[in-house]
């Protein structure tokens, strides 16, 4: 496993000062009065009534990444110094639209970042394989028609797995939670403490 406190990294999102913590256990309303542009939504956080698109089969409701609300055009960094390794479009209402995963090498491991809902010039021009500086610009938080049909945010998942397609499991049922866990660890260890 990774050392993380052996390293350091740069935020995905530069978040204000006085960003609002989500609380999205009881539902979600899309029309709610948010406290400010930026906020955050939690890992590993059981959301009732909040994933009914079809993709999701009625029972995957535990988020195993976190969201970073921020307005359209928000330019998304690299945490840390990587390459891209897979990058498109995952177009079903609910899902991530437009989507890039990167490498990442510590030492002998390796981890993989899903960056999803993104704007479509997030992945103009890019190649697998392409090398990119820790704080450089990847790419920028989407607006609804083309990130899924979501408010404007950032969804940011680690894997220790290897994926075999641009997508990972943003939210899991009850039964694949503890492997889950294990399989996508917390961001915060990369974004640091955010709630």
């Amino acid at each position: 496993m990774i050392d993380f406190a052996a390293y350091s990294f740069a935020p995905v999102i530069q978040l204000p000062k006085d960003y609002e913590v989500y609380d999205f256990t009881q539902g979600y309303d899309e029309n709610r009065l948010l406290k400010g542009s930026y906020g955050v939504g939690k890992y590993n956080e059981k959301r009732q009534n909040m994933y009914d698109a079809a993709l999701f089969e009625g029972k995957r409701n535990i988020h195993m990444g976190i969201d970073i609300g921020a307005p359209i055009n928000t330019a998304v960094h690299a945490f840390y110094e990587g390459e891209v390794f897979l990058y498109g479009n995952n177009p079903q209402v609910g899902d991530y639209g437009y989507t890039l995963i990167t490498k990442h090498q510590f030492g002998e491991n390796v981890l993989y970042a899903l960056f999803g809902h993104l704007s479509a010039k997030s992945i103009e021009g890019k190649v697998a394989g392409q090398k990119f500086a820790q704080g450089e610009v990847l790419a920028w938080v989407g607006d609804k028609s083309e990130n899924g049909g979501w408010n404007p945010h950032l969804h940011f998942q680690l894997s220790y797995i290897k994926p075999d397609r641009c997508d990972l499991p943003g939210v899991v049922s009850e039964e694949y939670r503890a492997e889950a866990l294990r399989n996508f660890p917390d961001p915060q260890l990369v974004l640091g403490k955010l709630y």
